[in-house]
């Protein structure tokens, strides 16, 4: 299991700490550390559409209202951090978005 997200994050560390307290083997892909690739950027937006975009970050508020128009592969492509957090590849290849409820009782 990959979790995509930052070490530095609160909600990537909680997801992290339940899902190997779960007996789960997760590892930890630090975007800002190793940025995706073409093809996983275009997978997760493919899964995810602009959803995946955090549009409630501090990245984000801190962006020029003219860069916030642009696609959303060229966004977190430039900036890693504007990704919504966790993105999780489960061991079959199913990705979730995020740490809520529904992902949490898939998953742990």
């Amino acid at each position: 299991m990959e979790l995509y997200g930052l070490k530095t994050c609160d909600t990537c560390r909680k997801a992290l700490k339940s899902l190997e307290a779960a007996g789960q083997s997760v590892r930890l892909v630090d975007v800002r550390a190793e940025p995706l690739g073409a093809d996983q950027l275009a997978e997760f937006l493919g899964a995810f559409g602009d959803a995946l975009v955090n549009t409630r970050s501090t990245t984000w508020r801190g962006l020029a209202e003219e860069e916030r128009k642009g696609a959303p592969a060229d966004l977190l492509a430039a900036h890693p951090a504007l990704m919504k957090r966790p993105v999780i590849r489960a061991e079959d290849g199913t990705l979730y978005l995020g740490w809520g409820k529904e992902v949490q009782a898939a998953l742990v």
